[in-house]
């Protein structure tokens, strides 16, 4: 699907908020500047918006690794592994220590090895010309058969 609008991306951010809940995780694969921080940001910051909550800046996590953010009754993790040198750092990381309770949002979620069950995998691209985006979804798991394009 087509992301080349901000509005593009919302939609699909917003279809997605509706139906994740706490033990989520959210792959979002990708080079650098196709959108995945962007996508988190809109996911995160309308999730806010729908309990009330002011709207956090959400920046990248590429230096912090992680940022968290509480809304309502879980919180979400937004992690970005993007400076991970080594396989073994991730496992300091304790990414899914909370697996039950967080919804993980990860950035270049390549080096896991271990890959959780109930995820969306986001896959980000640019067209060849780099003048468009375009998104592809799959699900395993509980969303082995959503559909993302409603």
């Amino acid at each position: 699907m087509k992301i080349s609008s901000l509005k593009d991306l919302e939609k699909i951010a917003n279809k997605i908020k509706k139906d994740i809940l706490p033990g989520d995780n959210l792959f979002l694969y990708g080079e650098i500047g196709v959108g995945k921080t962007t996508f988190s940001r809109l996911l995160i910051n309308g999730l806010e918006k729908d309990y009330n909550l002011q709207q956090s800046e959400v920046p990248s996590p590429t230096f912090n690794i992680v940022f968290e953010y509480e809304i309502n009754n879980m919180v979400i993790k937004h992690y970005d592994l993007y400076r991970i040198q080594k396989k073994e750092d991730i496992i300091n990381l304790g990414i899914f220590a909370n697996k039950d309770k967080d919804i993980t949002l990860i950035e270049w979620p390549e080096l896991l090895e271990i890959m959780p069950n109930d995820r969306i995998n986001l896959y980000f691209e640019y067209s060849k010309n780099m003048e468009s985006r375009k998104l592809t979804i799959k699900g395993s798991g509980r969303f082995k058969d959503y559909d993302f394009e409603k």
